[in-house]
């Protein structure tokens, strides 16, 4: 299902431009350059799953468009996931690739199934991450199970070459909670 346009879309921020700053937790995990999954799998004592949602070719938002430097209305592959720890959605991650860097790049985005992506992105070297940047995240934009106004989203691209993977990740109202974090 296509994304809705928004009348306004977020304005995504680095953390030097991030005003009001969040307390220093919240902080913490929207920029804190380490893997998600690596954390996220501390934090749930090795209970972390990846659940898939979304996998497949789509147009590009036109925010996302811009972040990989291709043209308006490119196409893409676009994979959205819930990030779990102990069955409870505590992250939905959205991640694209333009298909125009994607084909012959041989990341093979398709074949993760249930595997982590920031894990495959974090074991190869060759990727650089841009600095990380944060927002209130669209609710029209969240699956509608879990569809919220003002969550915590944090974004960055890991690029190779001429492949760029934008990766969004949206922090759901159960993470708070299990982080020991006041959202």
């Amino acid at each position: 299902m296509p994304h809705a346009a928004l009348a306004h879309p977020p304005r995504w921020l680095t953390a030097s431009q991030l005003h009001p700053v969040p307390a220093a937790g919240v902080r913490d995990w929207l920029f804190n350059q380490d893997s998600l999954t690596r954390r996220l799998t501390a934090l749930s004592h090795d209970g972390f799953s990846v659940t898939p949602l979304v996998e497949g070719w789509q147009r590009l938002r036109s925010d996302e468009c811009s972040a990989l430097n291709v043209a308006a209305g490119s196409q893409g592959w676009v994979r959205e996931v819930y990030l779990r720890g102990h069955g409870q959605p505590w992250v939905f991650a959205r991640s694209v690739a333009a298909r125009s860097a994607l084909e012959g790049s041989g990341l093979a985005l398709e074949q993760l199934g249930s595997r982590s992506l920031g894990e495959l992105l974090f074991s190869d070297r060759a990727f650089d991450r841009s600095a990380l940047q944060a927002c209130r995240y669209p609710a029209p934009w969240l699956p509608g199970e879990v569809r919220a106004e003002r969550l915590w989203a944090r974004r960055s691209c890991f690029s190779r070459g001429a492949l760029g993977v934008l990766v969004v990740e949206v922090f759901l109202p159960e993470f708070w909670p299990a982080a020991g974090i006041e959202a």
